[in-house]
């Protein structure tokens, strides 16, 4: 399949780029083909983290939230990219017209670092997302030290859906340290939301699933969820009238059997 002819450059997007940088059309996201595309759980989970996270501290449209999209980080070695299962970087504003979606996420071009970095374990991919595979020379970074080291991303998440298992942690001076997570949670002040782990059904497959919850410590309804509750607050007011309804009803019935008259007692 043929790629199309590069749009003009997103007017929502920085101009003024150093000459001689690629630009995102230069460098897209994965080629059809290419290994390591996303299965079924990392797509769902990746749009429960996507459909929750809603903080009441950012409009939505400065909060750019991906999935499985290209992060180039390095200006001097272009060709290099890092992939995350979700990540999400702040005031960076999301595109309000088709032409204008990121064909991938290019750190010179943003000028602003991803804040959170999420990594969904697969068999195989621990060391790798954990930090304690060993590269020789002549490879490029590893994720753990590009998030760390060359982006200084703040918070850096991994969950591992074999062991229900899900970690934090945060860049503290030059390094990550692992955050004590109570209850399998944090609460991130400055998004104004908190993450963790919830036990249910989305979009009808059940399991153990990461997603947000706000100050309440109530989890961020799904839109699905919103619709069922509207639902449920509709039928139970329909309810509650029919009810009044026939209460009123029974109350005229025993007046008019005493032969008394309801508008005697109307002011």
């Amino acid at each position: 399949m043929s790629q199309p002819s590069p749009a003009p450059h997103p007017s929502g997007l920085p101009t003024g780029l150093p000459t001689g940088l690629p630009t995102m059309y230069d460098l897209p996201s994965e080629q059809v083909g290419e290994s390591g595309l996303p299965d079924e759980f990392h797509r769902l989970q990746g749009e429960l983290l996507t459909e929750t996270c809603r903080s009441p501290l950012y409009d939505r449209d400065r909060c750019f939230i991906a999935c499985d999209l290209n992060l180039y980080y390095d200006s001097r070695n272009t060709s290099l990219y890092k992939r995350p299962d979700w990540f999400l970087a702040l005031d960076v504003p999301q595109a309000n017209q088709q032409a204008d979606l990121r064909w991938s996420y290019l750190v010179w071009q943003e000028s602003v670092p991803p804040f959170l970095v999420l990594e969904f374990l697969s068999p195989g991919t621990e060391a790798e997302d954990l930090g304690t595979a060993l590269r020789s020379l002549n490879q490029p970074p590893r994720k753990w030290e590009v998030y760390e080291r060359l982006l200084r991303v703040p918070y850096y998440g991994v969950y591992d859906r074999y062991q229900n298992q899900f970690r934090l942690f945060c860049l503290q001076g030059s390094l990550y340290q692992e955050l004590d997570l109570p209850r399998s949670q944090f609460w991130l002040e400055d998004l104004g939301l908190g993450l963790g782990l919830w036990d249910g059904d989305y979009q009808g497959i059940g399991g153990r699933w990461l997603r947000w919850y706000g100050v309440d410590n109530q989890w961020i309804p799904t839109t699905a969820e919103q619709v069922t509750q509207e639902r449920r607050e509709k039928e139970e007011a329909q309810r509650r009238a029919e009810q009044a309804e026939s209460q009123y009803q029974a109350l005229l019935q025993r007046l008019q059997a005493q032969g008394l008259d309801p508008q005697d007692f109307v002011s």
